[in-house]
């Protein structure tokens, strides 16, 4: 019995000689490769806005006051009165990308007219020639940034309908609000 448990003893120490063998035998063919770098972002800013002074009523369009242009916050505002069927008002306005990347024009929304309103008004945006009486989504039209063509002209016209029947014609002044929003993202 003695005989076994030195046995026992003896093959413990030679198993944790072993693994002890074996670590310091793997410690020695091991090895960390490690992979330093830097990287810098460049200078960049998004600049999609409206260009100052290109606002300007369209030739032809009824007198309006209150037209407005702020660069800052990127609106333009207006009020007209429309007196007499066929008479319109239009303004343009250009926008520019003074950015360093592509902005792409991916919707126009517009305000909806309700069924009376749409008997009495027309109202369209043209985007770089293009008419939209309504909205539009999934556009891909590219507004280039800092170069020779790096400006789309707006034009903003609402229409007092020249069609209109004598018994759709509002008996007191009806104000209709009216908005458009260029949707623009990185190109």
């Amino acid at each position: 019995m003695q005989k076994q448990k030195n046995i026992q003893v003896a093959l413990i120490g030679v198993l944790a000689f072993a693994v002890l063998f074996m670590s310091v035998g793997f410690a020695a063919y091991a090895q960390t490769l490690n992979i330093n770098g830097t990287a810098t972002v460049g200078t960049n800013k998004w600049s999609v806005h409206f260009r100052e002074n290109s606002l300007q009523k369209v030739d032809g369009s009824v007198d309006g006051g209150n037209l407005t242009l702020d660069t800052a916050t990127t609106t333009a505002n207006f009020k007209v009165k429309l007196n007499k069927p066929g008479d319109y008002y239009a303004f343009s306005v250009d926008v520019i990308n003074d950015g360093t990347f592509d902005a792409i024009l991916k919707s126009i929304t517009m305000t909806q007219l309700t069924e009376a309103e749409a008997k009495l008004l027309k109202f369209s945006v043209s985007y770089d020639g293009t008419e939209y009486t309504s909205s539009a989504t999934n556009l891909t039209d590219t507004l280039n940034y800092n170069t020779g063509n790096n400006a789309k002209n707006v034009i903003v016209r609402v229409d007092y309908r020249s069609d209109i029947a004598a018994e759709d014609l509002p008996a007191t002044d009806t104000e209709v609000s009216l908005s458009v929003a260029l949707g623009y993202e990185q190109g």
